[in-house]
């Protein structure tokens, strides 16, 4: 198991935390969160209390929590119960403070949900243009991701008309695409570019973006094409989409003498000369 330490802060008080690079999962130190929400002078204490409490209940969510090592406040690395971000939110309910909802937020925020897209295109786009103008995106890139949103959702709904299951089925359809096209499993593309729970296609370039797009919508037309029956024939097909865009990619490479896979970011992206220089 994999991990990074890290401390996360919610109104100035420290959060520890630690990154499970195989579960892909963020824990958080339930007593520090208990410490937050209830403002006790002893949060171990108040943390053992509702532990109990929650154990008599029968309370599932306790019983699943298990203990990490973190760095005390004495220096030395001692065993500390953790919950991950669903946890977390079960045991917040159990917590009577006014700041469970402001710590709800800030804990989506960190990253720990399980977010494909940056928001539900539900909300509008007007509000998700707002959102990547805030955080520094050009609108020429945002109106490429919103693009690829659209052709996202024609891939995803053709898939479940081939009775394609979301979930694991569309990762391993989606892995096979973009290993096609990039080199790259999701889970690989994520390592290379140092992201963690960041959506892949945020931290993208523009060309990476369009490449990416290209394998997508060519995956959605090969399948209304060959209307596959079985799940083994869709990830043929995910691989024919892809390789589409990998034929792109060479040509593009050869022509230019560039690498279009790169190691840029998003807080890379919000300067345009790293697209150029790299």
């Amino acid at each position: 198991m994999k991990q990074k330490n890290a401390i996360k802060l919610f109104e100035q008080k420290q959060v520890r935390s630690h990154w499970d690079e195989d579960k892909e999962k963020w824990y958080f130190s339930i007593v520090d969160v208990v410490g937050i929400l209830s403002d006790s002078i002893d949060p171990q204490a108040y943390w053992r209390k509702l532990k109990q409490r929650l154990k008599e209940e029968g309370n599932q969510t306790v019983t699943d929590c298990h203990a990490l090592k973190m760095t005390a406040a004495d220096g030395k690395m001692r065993q500390t119960d953790v919950a991950d971000t669903e946890q977390l939110f079960r045991l917040i309910q159990s917590i009577p403070s006014p700041k469970a909802e402001p710590f709800k937020m800030w804990l989506a925020k960190t990253g720990s949900e399980r977010i494909d897209e940056i928001e539900d295109p539900e909300i509008g786009i007007e509000r998700l243009m707002e959102t990547y103008l805030r955080k520094g995106y050009s609108k020429e890139w945002i109106n490429q991701r919103l693009k690829s949103i659209d052709i996202r959702k024609e891939l995803t709904d053709e898939w479940e008309n081939r009775g394609v299951q979301k979930g694991q089925e569309f990762a391993i359809l989606t892995d096979e695409i973009t290993k096609a096209w990039s080199g790259f499993t999701t889970k690989e593309y994520k390592n290379f570019k140092d992201l963690k729970k960041e959506n892949l296609r945020d931290n993208m370039t523009n060309i990476e973006l369009v490449l990416n797009m290209l394998a997508e919508a060519s995956t959605t037309e090969i399948s209304r094409k060959k209307e596959p029956n079985t799940f083994t024939e869709n990830k043929e097909i995910a691989r024919k989409g892809g390789n589409v865009a990998k034929a792109a990619r060479k040509q593009l490479e050869k022509t230019t003498g560039k690498t279009v896979v790169t190691k840029l970011n998003a807080k890379q992206l919000q300067n345009p000369k790293n697209e150029l220089e790299e």
